[in-house]
């Protein structure tokens, strides 16, 4: 199904939840709605799914405006975080739900139920209750139940909010891999960056209601477009006054004096290890974290406290010793744009004098 959205307004009272957001979405993909809890992501997804009218704005489905349309007449299947599972009833029976609700045939319902125990892993299951799987085949209990109509849109409101973190990472290769086989279009909220990255084949960041950037997540790390964007994504140190720091003097005079320094564009070490040693600070490890296939380093320049990463294979460092650091990148923002500029002492190195 291709998704498309114009001018989206919802009020609650006094409070503006969605704010003029306009996205389409092309055929099979999956897409991820991501942003701080509140932002807006549910309420999108629950006027997308009929269950929530728009003050202003219109969806359309394949080019038909759907609006007025209740949920049941929109090709929509809906997971939620809570699984919704009816407790009095088996996983057949539960998937069976909506077919019967539709009046299907009782011999494409059975047929239609063991394809979809099949589909999410769950052959063995069928004759037993929510009370007797878990958290993770719950799960796929609610997708199968969503799936059994042969919907045309999937729409998942955090569907791994309720599940333990290792069951989670795999249900999330489990989802791409089903919806990359059934070819549906699917949208799915989370606050979860890792989840979102791993699984989307495009992200919306959603923010006080209005969409700050759409874009496949590689655009949304290397490339924000906003300052809120560049603050949310990936882990990053603000750092008030950039020009602090050598090969980021003419920060002002590039339009912000603000930066976000990412770890991963931060490098610690001692001085033998700098081919440009005129391009780093000198500063002080303040803490040190083992995190099994890397060193979590934290040090600090001045006043200043940036994160970053060592490889396990180089030498290790101490809490309290002095180092170099050199910033390779950072992000500068003022109020209304954010772009990424680079050292300037590693692009134009000081003049060597003999």
């Amino acid at each position: 199904m291709h998704v498309e959205v114009r001018g989206l307004n919802k009020r609650f009272g006094e409070f503006q939840a969605v704010s003029n957001v306009e996205f389409t979405i092309g055929k099979g993909q999956l897409i991820g709605l991501l942003g701080p809890s509140g932002g807006g992501k549910t309420s999108i997804l629950r006027m997308l799914a009929g269950l929530e009218s728009p003050d202003s704005g219109d969806i359309l489905f394949h080019g038909r405006k759907v609006n007025g349309l209740p949920p049941q007449e929109r090709g929509i299947g809906f997971v939620f975080q809570n699984y919704a599972l009816f407790k009095h009833m088996t996983v057949a029976q539960n998937i069976a739900f909506g077919l019967e609700v539709k009046k299907w045939p009782k011999a494409k319902i059975k047929e239609r139920i063991a394809e979809l125990v099949e589909l999410t892993g769950l052959v063995g299951f069928e004759k037993r209750y929510p009370h007797q799987l878990s958290g993770g085949q719950r799960q796929r209990v609610a997708f199968a139940r969503a799936l059994a109509p042969e919907p045309q849109l999937l729409l998942l409101d955090e569907p791994f909010a309720a599940i333990d973190a290792k069951i989670r990472h795999e249900l999330r290769s489990w989802l791409r891999e089903m919806i990359d086989r059934l070819g549906i279009t699917s949208i799915f909220v989370t606050h979860d960056q890792d989840e979102a990255i791993e699984v989307a084949d495009q992200i919306m960041i959603i923010n006080k209601g209005r969409l700050e950037q759409k874009g496949t997540p590689r655009e949304i790390y290397q490339d924000p477009q906003t300052p809120f964007v560049a603050s949310f994504i990936g882990e990053s140190t603000l750092i008030e006054d950039i020009g602090q720091l050598r090969g980021f003097a003419d920060a002002a005079a590039l339009g912000g004096t603000k930066g976000l320094v990412r770890p991963e564009y931060v490098e610690v070490g001692r001085a033998n290890e700098f081919a440009l040693l005129s391009a780093t600070e000198t500063g002080t490890v303040s803490h040190i974290h083992f995190r099994g296939s890397e060193w979590l380093v934290e040090v600090k320049i001045g006043d200043i406290k940036l994160t970053t990463y060592r490889s396990l294979e180089k030498p290790a460092l101490h809490p309290g010793e002095e180092v170099h650091v050199l910033v390779h990148r950072a992000y500068l923002f003022n109020e209304t744009d954010s772009w990424v500029t680079e050292n300037r002492l590693k692009v134009d190195p000081l003049p060597v004098h003999i």
